[in-house]
């Protein structure tokens, strides 16, 4: 398919994707009922506080509380002469803003504690299987340049094969990369 008339190069079609492997089905399968298993088995104050935080993040909250704030600010101001004003200070209001200010931050900060509980999970698994395919990787490297060497090729020379057929320390790289970091204030 081409536009001749427009001066333009040839266009092609996208690629169709193809389907996802059954290996990647079985994975995602695995990680949606492992996430969903730890959801039900999760406290009910932690299923309390996702639900609130939740709640708290939506348009239906702010609408709300537009609706309440802005009708209290409304009729304490005299704007609504039928209703007479009840907190003509606004110290009422200022209170119970406050007061559920404390408690949404806490529900948020409970919330945010079970998902920095499961972001860490996800990456210890990340470094595990990291680790586990660089390990994997060298004993390929290590093999290849040892078929190499076998054929006639001088590939177990180089020094960059060199590097890639020695294994990574963890520990070390991590002590590496504390020493180089600038401190935080």
């Amino acid at each position: 398919m081409t536009d001749q008339g427009q001066g333009r190069a040839p266009v092609y079609p996208p690629p169709q994707a193809p389907g996802l492997s059954p290996v990647l089905e079985r994975n995602i399968q695995v990680l949606h009922e492992r996430r969903r298993r730890e959801e039900r088995g999760a406290s009910l104050p932690g299923r309390i506080a996702d639900d609130v935080t939740r709640f708290a993040g939506s348009m239906t909250f702010v609408l709300i509380h537009l609706l309440l704030f802005g009708g209290w600010v409304t009729v304490n101001l005299g704007l609504v002469p039928p209703i007479p004003r009840f907190d003509e200070s606004f110290v009422v209001l200022g209170t119970t803003a406050s007061v559920e200010a404390i408690f949404l931050s806490t529900f948020v900060l409970i919330s945010q504690n079970r998902m920095a509980a499961a972001a860490d999970k996800r990456a210890d698994l990340d470094l595990q299987v990291s680790l586990l395919s660089e390990h994997e990787l060298t004993k390929l490297a290590t093999l290849v340049a040892a078929i190499a060497e076998k054929v006639g090729v001088p590939a177990s020379r180089d020094p960059e094969v060199e590097e890639i057929t020695r294994d990574i320390a963890p520990d070390a790289v991590l002590d590496e990369i504390e020493a180089h970091a600038e401190p935080r204030g």
